[in-house]
């Protein structure tokens, strides 16, 4: 008998287009780098059986504790899983995947390019080496956490999220290398932080750079290192992430351009990196305490 052959997917569309309802939220436009990301409500429904080359995908159930009942078949096996929220679902690339639910519920679908994955801790790593296993549904509160802070990201700034959200990515890579592969990573342990010369180009880089959505790993490449390894030395050398450094930076740069007086607060906003002025005025108030217009006023 011919086996009936899985729909092969490399654009984020098409997978999309499978669905009876369109995405709530995706990351298609927000310029994430080897990520995909999609939101989604979606009624009792069968998907057909696919596979992707593309992407290694997390399922992440975010419907509550009422339990749908699904059938699944991962790589050639069956089960009946009895998903609630908080749930991950894990389908490395080139697995076939087929499922079909009982009721409507929502959940997270993010894909996580091969190269990537297996560059976060080790830039000269090939995806082959990365070998990542297959999971019906099982609980994962980490994992779950970190879709949830993407979904807020995507919401609020989804134009200004890129480093947010390969930080991310990264974190959510390591994880999955340390439980869900079947090579466990050995973690170096670094201190002391950057080299000074390597820090001081970095920021240097930042600095030229506010108005750009900036990358984990555009930044990592600065100094040759992986994200994993980068995001650690970099905080411990300022204190702070990657992320958190850059919204300082366009915070005290918007500072110095209000108390200058040329331009208006949107154009501020836009020349130091944020989305719109709500955004300059979030970060603004949470760092230094008041508004941009208070800084006027004294």
């Amino acid at each position: 008998m011919v086996q009936n052959q899985p729909l092969i997917l490399t654009q984020e569309e098409e997978i999309i287009q499978m669905y009876p309802r369109p995405p709530i939220l995706t990351s298609f436009l927000a310029g994430w780098k080897g990520i995909t990301f999609g939101y989604m409500c979606q009624p009792a429904f069968e998907l057909p059986e696919v596979c992707t080359p593309r992407w290694h995908g997390v399922g992440i159930f975010t419907h509550g504790e009422r339990v749908i009942y699904a059938d699944r078949k991962i790589d050639g096996r069956w089960r009946r899983d009895a998903v609630v929220g908080g749930d991950i679902v894990v389908t490395p690339v080139n697995v076939r995947h087929q499922a079909s639910w009982e009721s409507e519920g929502d959940f997270i679908l993010m894909g996580i390019e091969p190269d990537v994955f297996a560059c976060t801790v080790d830039e000269a790593a090939e995806p082959k080496q990365v070998e990542i296993i297959p999971h019906f549904a099982t609980p994962d509160p980490l994992v779950y956490q970190i879709g949830i802070a993407l979904k807020n990201t995507l919401e609020n700034n989804p134009f200004g999220s890129r480093l947010y959200a390969e930080t991310m990515v990264a974190a959510l890579s390591v994880h999955l290398m340390q439980h869900y592969s079947t090579r466990k990573p050995k973690f170096q342990e670094y201190t002391g932080g950057l080299p000074r010369r390597k820090l001081q180009r970095l920021m240097e880089y930042i600095n030229e750079h506010l108005d750009k959505n900036l990358g984990l790993s555009e930044l990592a490449a600065l100094v040759q290192m992986s994200p994993h390894y980068f995001s650690q030395l970099f905080k411990q050398s300022t204190g702070m992430t990657p992320h958190q450094y850059v919204i300082r930076r366009r915070v005290e740069r918007a500072k110095e351009l209000i108390l200058q007086g040329e331009m208006t607060m949107a154009e501020i906003a836009h020349n130091v990196g944020f989305a719109n002025q709500s955004h300059l005025n979030l970060h603004f108030k949470r760092l230094l305490g008041v508004t941009p217009k208070k800084i006027l006023q004294k």
